[in-house]
């Protein structure tokens, strides 16, 4: 079970404990000791006009915009849905200090159309920015967040009014969406003391006739088949593919490339005849978070996808700000 008997939450898998202090103070000497790749400069990566509609898309069509890192704005059902929002220039507690954005948000917060859901994966600063939620909740006070069990208490001090908690597999109807929580192989802290006080998870999306599942942030895992069997078969599917080296520190919260297609063909394995889905590559080239090259992750993703024998219109590596129907 994912629930601990303190009230904590933990992954249910084997060897899934995340590392502790000592280890992360062995990376760190580590990474002092070699050469990284170099971080690339400032607007390395692709970028390109958004298309997302405003105000919003018609009921029977969907899109998704990727803003960067986590961000998609998601259009469909006739809502607009904004995945954990991130803005600010640095996925750290403070502004002048942790990691630092190597490519800016490609879709200006003022720009954003009318949010009527946004998905809240967890709690790390990469994913839960204190500044940007409290801009939302000012500015579309009307949204409903969507999180997993316990970080209501974090949106309700950033000023978030409107809240729905799930439990992994637990569902519910917002706006027309049926969204569900699922599991995540993951971990939450955001300061000392709270360590897995807060549940992680991805999360599943369905309305007008489609599918789509974003995956939060999230280790390869068993589940990735059921996951499917219960919500799919998907039309869109925004899968991590940054951030895993080193691989003794970061398997067990982060997929590679590889476990990334293997995640996706596991969701697609139940639905043998069905299309399979849209594949959009998050969680890369926006903050140096780990030791990989930071233009590593596409380049091995499509090398894995060809390897599996998929369809090479079926993965979206997208350029920043990139905007595709689904």
């Amino acid at each position: 079970m994912h629930h601990a008997a303190d009230g904590s939450f933990r992954n249910p898998w084997p060897d899934s404990e995340p590392h502790g202090l000592v280890d992360v103070l062995r990376w760190a000497r580590a990474r002092r000791g070699s050469a990284l790749p170099p971080t690339p400069p400032r607007g390395f990566f692709p970028v390109t006009t958004p298309g997302f509609a405003q105000p919003r898309l018609d009921d029977a069509d969907a899109s998704a915009t990727w803003v960067g890192h986590s961000t998609i704005i998601i259009q469909m059902g006739g809502r607009n849905i904004l995945t954990d929002p991130m803005w600010s220039e640095r996925a750290f507690p403070v502004q002048w200090a942790g990691p630092r954005r190597v490519m800016p948000p490609a879709v200006a917060l003022e720009a954003l159309p009318p949010l009527d859901i946004v998905l809240l994966s967890h709690s790390h600063y990469d994913h839960l920015d204190k500044s940007t939620v409290k801009w939302i909740a000012r500015r579309h006070h009307d949204a409903i967040w969507v999180t997993p069990l316990g970080l209501g208490g974090y949106l309700r001090g950033f000023g978030v009014k409107r809240i729905m908690e799930l439990d992994w597999w637990e569902s519910a109807d917002v706006h027309g969406i049926r969204i569900a929580a699922t599991p995540a192989r993951h971990f939450s802290a955001r300061r000392v003391g709270d360590r897995n006080r807060t549940l992680w998870s991805g999360f599943t999306l369905e309305g007008s006739g489609r599918r789509c599942y974003f995956a939060g942030d999230s280790a390869y895992h068993r589940e990735f088949s059921e996951i499917g069997a219960r919500y799919g078969p998907f039309d869109l599917v925004a899968m991590p593919i940054g951030a895993y080296d080193p691989r003794w520190f970061m398997q067990r919260v982060h997929v590679n490339p590889e476990e990334a297609v293997q995640a996706c063909v596991d969701l697609g394995s139940t639905h043998r005849g069905a299309r399979p889905a849209l594949t959009l590559g998050i969680h890369w080239g926006t903050f140096r978070l780990t030791d990989e090259p930071m233009d590593e992750p596409p380049r091995r993703t499509r090398v894995a996808w060809t390897a599996a024998g998929l369809s090479d219109d079926r993965l979206w590596i997208p350029a920043f700000g990139e905007t595709r129907a689904w």
